[in-house]
């Protein structure tokens, strides 16, 4: 706590936040300010004074105090200091939006590393595999057709009739007790199911390290996040049994290739996890994005077609094209018809166009050949992920997963993956580190390696050069030859 004048100033910052330091401190002082505990022409104390009183790297609160005079509310003054000026000034009566606006409850998103360096960061499959050539052609076809008019009507907020039957042909979990409802991605078929399912105060199960933006939907519902522990063979049962025995109704799992660790489900754990959250009257959702991308031939079967009220999630997004946003989401008719009340609500109807252009490229057979190119790229990549791994992680460990687009990696002891990240953008390399995943734990010591967007060539040098920056931060360059402790 530090008074200076009549001001007492005590805020709340969270080194384990990924919020950072000065972000938190100039939030903090903006509030105080809009609240009037700070008045206009009231002088802020000096930048070293509060450093030392909070504990801080001076340069810490210089760029808090940046940050509010960019956005106006403080003005420096040379040798005088720092001077709050109130409210911004506007060209017309100001509006105080921090005090209407709702506060968000999601956890900070990634930066993206800078342009040109080989980006593992981003979980996406690669452009240069997108076959345009036949996807313009599937498209001619339809704009030709004599059913362009009716597609540039409005449409049904559950999706174009003709691919919702096509997706429940090819999906043999469903049956004649559910429906489908055609989304803008996964994304938007968790936003819905959250809001059908769930109220304040709820519990929910997510696998822990998440996707990041599947923890922040939730987050922004205002739910208990239950993590449980994904190992190398997805999450492990016990953590499970503890979520249920803590009150959690809905569970959300990735059984396939779980982003971010690669984890597969086996077939024996898949039936009693089933087993285990019908007895506690627990709700699946099965995020089913990654399955079709599966390089070692090694088909498991999906959590619905061991319980019939599993909730299956599905999207074009892995094996298509990511910008054309469109997922799915197969379930009783019940849930079906909430969701289709709910996104009514949102958008009236969805882009049948789009719809209609992607089902003539699954009908034509033009999907089913670039799904074999992706999964063939994909095997091609994973090897270049193994070979290069192994020449030069030392000290980590990892398991290399069998399909999907992402590997997760252990780094020796003592070493922090958000410090290593500085380091590596600045050798040439980008990834994730592992505190954008965590749901109650940090995971200082994991990153995620998403390798489909790249070119093998790449992955190997980006794994090399890694491997050199993981090498020089611990200082162990003299212990290069110590073979890499691979879960293979």
């Amino acid at each position: 706590m530090l008074h200076y004048g009549q001001m007492v100033l005590r805020p709340e910052l969270d080194e384990n936040s990924e919020v950072p330091l000065y972000r938190q401190l100039g939030v903090y002082l903006q509030r105080r300010i809009e609240t009037g505990e700070i008045s206009p022409g009231d002088r802020l104390p000096p930048t070293r004074e509060l450093a030392g009183q909070l504990g801080l790297n001076r340069t810490t609160v210089s760029a808090a105090y940046e940050l509010l005079e960019s956005d106006g509310w403080i003005k420096g003054a040379v040798g005088r200091g720092n001077f709050v000026r109130g409210l911004p000034e506007r060209d017309s009566d100001p509006v105080n939006w921090s005090r209407l606006l709702t506060p968000s409850n999601a956890a900070a998103s990634a930066s993206p590393g800078r342009s040109g360096t080989i980006n593992f960061s981003a979980s996406r499959p690669s452009e240069k595999l997108f076959p345009v050539d036949e996807f313009r052609q599937a498209c001619a076809e339809v704009l030709t057709s004599d059913r362009l008019r009716p597609l540039l009507q409005i449409g049904s907020p559950s999706g174009y009739e003709p691919l919702k039957q096509f997706l429940l042909r090819r999906t043999p979990e469903a049956s004649g007790s559910d429906g489908i409802l055609i989304t803008n991605g996964c994304q938007q078929a968790i936003d819905l199911l959250r809001r059908a399912l769930l109220r304040p105060g709820a519990k929910v199960a997510l696998e822990e390290p998440v996707y990041p933006g599947l923890k922040n939907l939730f987050l922004e519902a205002g739910v208990e996040l239950v993590g449980m522990s994904v190992g190398p063979d997805g999450i492990e049962p016990h953590s499970l049994r503890q979520a249920l025995e803590r009150g959690a109704k809905l569970i959300v799992l990735t059984p396939s290739f779980q982003n971010p660790t690669g984890a597969s489900i086996p077939v024996a754990a898949r039936k009693q996890i089933v087993a285990m959250a019908r007895a506690a009257g627990a709700v699946i959702v099965e995020n089913d994005i990654y399955s079709e991308l599966d390089y070692a031939g090694r088909a498991l079967p999906r959590l619905k077609s061991l319980d019939p009220n599993v909730i299956l999630l599905g999207s074009f997004s892995k094996i298509a094209f990511p910008g054309m946003r469109c997922g799915w989401i197969i379930a009783p008719k019940p849930v079906i018809a909430r969701v289709t009340e709910l996104k009514q609500l949102a958008d009236l109807h969805t882009d049948q166009l789009s719809q209609a252009f992607l089902l003539r490229f699954a009908e034509s057979g033009r999907l089913a050949a670039h799904q074999a190119r992706m999964v063939a790229a994909g095997r091609e990549k994973l090897r270049a992920v193994e070979e290069s791994a192994r020449r030069h992680l030392f000290g980590c460990r990892y398991r290399l997963p069998e399909g999907g687009m992402n590997m997760w990696v252990e780094l020796p002891d003592g070493l922090d993956s958000s410090s290593l990240r500085g380091l590596a953008q600045q050798a040439g390399v980008d990834f994730l580190p592992g505190r954008y995943f965590s749901v109650t734990r940090p995971f200082d010591s994991g990153l995620r390696l998403s390798f489909a967007g790249l070119e093998p060539d790449e992955i190997r040098r980006g794994v090399e050069i890694l491997g050199e920056v993981i090498r020089n931060a611990a200082g162990s360059r003299d212990e290069a030859s110590r073979p890499a402790f691979a879960m293979v």
